[in-house]
């Protein structure tokens, strides 16, 4: 079983994201180890303003794992990802109405405005 260890932090819901994703994307059973970080000043500052961070058994870490397209890169390096779930994912966020479409909406930046 491979052992993770995800960098978080209490009510981090782009740390919830990530482990939403990792259920779905990856294909080999793993442990997830969960890593407070405002238990300890170090962890703060490295980690503070980065997580969620996940971290393979050697040591590289995956910033943004939230984000469907990296963390689906940084499994497939591994041999971890499930291409049939991936697959499914895209087709998903394909068929979703993009933010520029909905009337009335202006991007800007990456977000949505209304109005």
């Amino acid at each position: 079983m491979t052992r993770l260890r995800l960098y978080t932090t209490l009510g981090c819901h782009l740390c919830e994201q990530l482990e939403a994703l990792l259920v779905t994307l990856c294909a080999t059973p793993y442990r997830l180890d969960r890593v407070e970080i405002s238990d300890d000043d170090a962890l703060v500052e490295r980690y503070g303003v980065r997580i969620p961070v996940l971290v393979d058994e050697a040591g590289v870490e995956l910033d943004r794992g939230m984000e469907p397209d990296r963390l689906a890169a940084w499994l497939a390096e591994r041999g971890w990802l499930d291409e049939a779930a991936w697959q499914r994912l895209q087709q998903q966020r394909s068929s979703e109405t993009p933010p520029e479409a909905v009337k009335g909406a202006t991007l800007r930046g990456g977000r949505r405005y209304l109005g």
